[in-house]
């Protein structure tokens, strides 16, 4: 009998140096569900994403041809000594590329495919004089063969049996709006799109000289002026001046070869015989038949106004296929439903078909509700199937992705997923470790990075990185089963499995007292809805995915407090207001800055006074360097080699491009003479490489930036590197530093609003997150936040929950009032989560004054 060699039972990690890790060692058992715990910043990513996704796609990655992976974007190895018996990895991206106009829920989720195909094969067809065939195996074999073109001259004919007419049936092509399907008017967008003259023309105090025809700064427009001067329009005074026969030529001008003398900056004529004219309008209808880049098409979307397509009013079909019915409804109805209904109707579908139909049914109802189970597991069911791709937020999309990856029934993958409870009610975090087991049963290994105490706890092995964020972190600070990790007294994790955390934050006082009040008549599934909110508190807005949170607040309290500002009248949808304040500000968890340039130094005005710090001293001025010359951002400042950026990008043709540290400033970003200017004993250089925390007694006698390092200390982000490129902070960082400027000023009449603060924050984070709210509250902001989470719930002064789920069962007031109250009383879904909380973490028992609110 031969002898097998044991299987492996587990990834061995050694040497680990990916970003702060301290050359960890640690192993990751394959084929169960292990969470990666730890403080913002410590390293959960780099062991997660940096070692464990990198070396598994690249080793499968180099078992393919190099012209693969070439196209297919190879990385370079991780920083780590070893990784043995890794599988081939996947990753589910925290944040999803933005779908384009044409993807709608249904095809990405691949459930438009199904249901064209049970439209073609199950549908009741009219013929063309109106005579409706009842669905038969007939019809549905016609239809198959009007898929396969060649086999026959009558492919798909039908002949109606009352008038005897022969027709084409429709195939499930014919039912796809990004194919034969499409509506004739908006060619499958569902919208229409009308040049606007107002956005054409910038402004109308400019001259066309300086730019008042919009279109003309267009590519290849630049010339346009100088052949209008040529026509006999004056280019030189402001476009409100021109005569009306001026801005016909502007606007409405022939398009036709003219010659024209064109003048150059040198004082030169330039004679053409034939320039081609391209008026105000025709410069955008042009480049739009051009158009070969999206980034081209939204500049283009510009002028245009959009509206809903007046032939197919939205649905995206050519209106003709609508007359073809399943079970009474066309795929327009069934597209609008929300998901958790579609199986109520493929099941009443089913029961009114011919027998002799059932095995085909039977075969295409079992791909839709394949398809469409793990879906709804992951608490999508208020969506539908025609929504669009571009309106789904990043939760959405994410667990979209997942339900994908759990059809495809793979075996033997690593699946690497980073914070998927975001998005999720606490309702909706049980359907997602059902998803997790089936993976693992599915046998494959899972490795989650989450913050949810609930997830965490259902994981079979948890591996907490740590201790601390930054450069003290990157250390295992323990692995193990829940259970084990529980006992351990150097967990951060385990006090909130247990519950013997302090979870609860020590309040502040309002400066004042005063409400806001709204009622939204109709928006989306909101219908009459009114709320009020305490000015100078803090309020959590909770409630399901869909159950109207955003709508309510950012796309009606926002805009109408905007609106009273201004002295507008309210949005349509909203009927009265009430509030005193004037003032609103966003803040979401979207990176700052657009590329490794912009730095936590740049980003703050630390920058700013560092480069007026090291132009003053005695060998800077002798030298004749300026506040400009500090900026690695300016040719007199930047290293000659990398041109500011601290690295090189080196292109090995057919191999992927290698990024190194850039060998002449190493990594520095200026040149020498820059780096020999010191400010007590420190180059600028040498400044950039210190966190906050190293830096704070540097600067304790340089007022202004002595004050930008105490708020970034005080809101936690201590252990960031002044020179650290913004782009790479977390979604929790990235809140927490857009607030700084905030925090230096009275915000009495500001409304703060905060969408999903606590994505990708540890529960001690939370606590962080909490004290920089108070900081806001002490000026006497109005603080709120559309959340999930029950930690934050619990430290509000107010809660609104919306509710009883989402999509057309939500919109409506479930709870509103005081957290504490609300959870005694457990009315609703989240008020019954927030109570198990309470419990959990025994705050009914709680005499502390910071649960108690009297002035509400």
């Amino acid at each position: 009998m031969t002898k097998h060699p044991s299987i492996p039972s587990q990834i061995e990690v050694r040497g680990g140096r990916v970003h702060n890790l301290k050359n960890i060692n640690v192993d990751i058992p394959l084929n169960q569900f292990v969470a990666i715990s730890g403080r913002s910043g410590s390293g959960k990513s780099s062991l997660a994403m940096g070692i464990l996704f990198s070396e598994g796609s690249r080793r499968y990655l180099e078992s393919l041809s190099t012209y693969t992976q070439n196209r297919m974007g190879k990385d370079t190895a991780a920083e780590v000594d070893s990784v043995q018996y890794i599988p081939a990895a996947i990753t589910l991206k925290q944040r999803p590329a933005t779908p384009g106009e044409r993807s709608t829920l249904g095809s990405i989720s691949e459930l438009a495919n199904i249901t064209r195909l049970i439209f073609s094969r199950l549908g009741s067809p009219v013929c063309p004089n109106g005579h409706r065939m009842a669905p038969s195996l007939a019809i549905a074999q016609a239809m198959n063969a009007a898929e396969k073109p060649g086999e026959h001259h009558n492919q798909g004919q039908l002949t109606c049996p009352v008038c005897g007419v022969h027709f084409t049936a429709f195939s499930a092509e014919d039912f796809s709006f990004n194919s034969t399907g499409a509506c004739p008017t908006c060619h499958g967008t569902g919208q229409v799109r009308e040049l606007d003259e107002q956005k054409l023309i910038t402004d109308e105090n400019l001259s066309i000289k300086d730019g008042a025809v919009a279109s003309w700064h267009l590519p290849g427009r630049n010339f346009m002026p100088s052949i209008a001067q040529t026509l006999g329009v004056r280019i030189d005074v402001p476009y409100k001046d021109l005569s009306d026969k001026e801005k016909q030529i502007v606007l409405h001008g022939e398009k036709k070869l003219y010659p024209v003398d064109f003048h150059t900056s040198t004082g030169r004529v330039y004679h053409s015989d034939g320039s081609l004219y391209e008026n105000a309008y025709d410069a955008v209808t042009d480049s739009l038949a051009n158009v070969k880049s999206q980034a081209t098409l939204k500049k283009l979307n510009k002028f245009y106004h959009f509206s809903i397509c007046p032939t197919c009013h939205g649905s995206r079909l050519n209106p003709a296929l609508l007359k073809q019915t399943v079970d009474g409804q066309n795929i327009v109805q069934v597209s609008n439903l929300p998901l958790g209904k579609l199986e109520g109707w493929a099941s009443q579908t089913f029961s009114s078909l011919p027998k002799n139909m059932t095995k085909l049914a039977k075969t295409l109802f079992q791909n839709l509700t394949g398809t469409l189970r793990p879906i709804l597991e992951l608490g999508l069911d208020y969506l539908t199937m025609s929504r669009p791709g571009a309106s789904l937020s990043t939760g959405e999309l994410q667990r979209l992705q997942l339900a994908k990856t759990i059809r495809a029934q793979t075996t033997g993958v690593l699946y690497v997923l980073d914070e998927p409870s975001i998005g999720l009610h606490p309702d909706n975090i049980q359907g997602l470790i059902k998803v997790f087991r089936q993976l693992i049963a599915q046998g494959n290994s899972l490795v989650v990075v989450d913050h949810e105490v609930d997830l965490i706890a259902a994981a079979d092995w948890i591996i907490e990185i740590g201790p601390g964020s930054g450069e003290a972190g990157g250390h295992v600070i323990d692995a193990g089963t829940p259970g084990d990790l529980a006992k351990k007294p150097a967990s951060l994790i385990a006090p909130f499995l247990t519950g013997k955390a302090d979870i609860l934050h020590q309040k502040v006082n309002a400066q004042g007292q005063g409400w806001t009040t709204l009622t939204v008549d109709h928006f989306h599934n909101l219908n009459n809805v009114s709320v009020k909110i305490p000015e100078h508190e803090i309020s959590t807005i909770t409630g399901f995915s869909g159950a109207g949170k955003t709508s309510l607040i950012l796309d009606n309290l926002l805009p109408a407090i905007q609106a009273k500002k201004a002295g507008d009248g309210l949005p349509k949808t909203v009927s009265s207001l009430t509030t005193s304040i004037t003032n609103t500000v966003a803040i979401d968890a979207k990176p700052i800055g657009r590329n490794a340039r912009s730095t936590l130094a740049t980003y703050t005005n630390i920058m700013d006074g560092l480069r007026e710090l090291f132009a003053a001293q005695p060998a800077a001025k002798k030298a004749a360097l300026t506040p400009s010359d500090f900026s690695y951002n300016n040719k007199s400042g930047a290293c000659p080699t990398c041109q500011g950026l601290g690295v090189i990008t080196e292109d090995v043709q057919f191999l992927p491009d290698i990024v190194e540290t850039c060998p002449t400033c190493d990594g520095g970003r200026y040149n020498e003479k820059i780096q020999t200017i010191f400010w007590r004993g420190h180059s600028i250089v040498d400044i950039l490489n210190l966190s906050v925390k190293e830096a704070l007694p540097l600067f304790q006698d340089e007022e202004k930036i002595e004050q930008e390092l105490k708020l970034l200390d005080e809101i936690g982000l201590h252990y960031l590197h002044l020179g650290q490129a913004t782009p790479s902070l977390s979604g929790g960082e990235a809140q927490r530093l857009k607030l700084v400027s905030h925090l230096h000023k009275s915000q009495k009449n500001s409304l703060f609003v905060f969408d999903e603060p606590t994505i990708g924050l540890h529960p001690l984070d939370v606590q962080t997150l909490l004290g920089v709210l108070n900081r806001l509250k002490e000026k006497g902001a109005t603080i709120v936040i559309i959340t999930h989470d029950l930690d934050m719930m619990t430290n509000a002064d107010w809660l609104i929950d919306l509710g009883p789920r989402g999509g057309d069962q939500g919109g409506r007031v479930m709870a509103m009032g005081q957290p504490k109250e609300l959870a005694e009383q457990s009315d609703s879904l989240t008020t019954q989560y927030l109570h198990e909380h309470f419990e959990k973490f025994h705050l009914f028992s709680e005499s502390s004054s910071k649960l108690d609110n009297e002035r509400l």
